[in-house]
């Protein structure tokens, strides 16, 4: 998308919410990849789980080739939410359909198709800094 189309489409914007330019700020988004992939972001991990047990609640949907929680720096203490990879998208989209949503160790997991690290064109999405004095109709 080139800077012609991302005007367009804030300015499209603006105009649908009746905010002028000036009382919006933009923030800068990547375009995000392929809907799918073999890695899935796991959110909503009890403190207690550890990379063991979430890779055993996986691996029955197929080769789970990496699990990865991420912990607090200072604390050590896990931050809530990891990663687990698989060897095909296949196995990825069947674990993310059946495991969204349901609890590991007393807690509902949030699952979603992990997105790579932002790199490529970004992408303007207006960010509205006073909501209550939009023009609604």
């Amino acid at each position: 998308m080139n800077k012609k189309s991302l005007a367009f489409v804030a300015t499209t914007i603006w105009t649908k919410f009746h905010v002028p330019p000036p009382q919006t700020q933009c923030r800068f988004y990547c375009s995000p990849p392929s809907p799918s992939s073999d890695k899935l972001f796991v959110g909503g991990l009890s403190w207690s789980v550890d990379e063991n047990s979430l890779k055993d609640a996986f691996s029955s949907f197929g080769d789970v080739t990496e699990v990865r929680i991420v912990y607090d720096k200072d604390s050590g203490r896990s931050r809530g939410f990891g990663f687990v990879i698989f060897s095909n998208e296949d196995d990825a989209k069947c674990a993310k359909d059946v495991m969204d949503g349901k609890a590991l160790i007393g807690r509902p997991l949030r699952i979603n198709f992990a997105l790579e690290k932002a790199r490529g064109v970004p992408v303007v999405v207006p960010q509205l800094s006073d909501i209550g004095h939009l023009n609604r109709h």
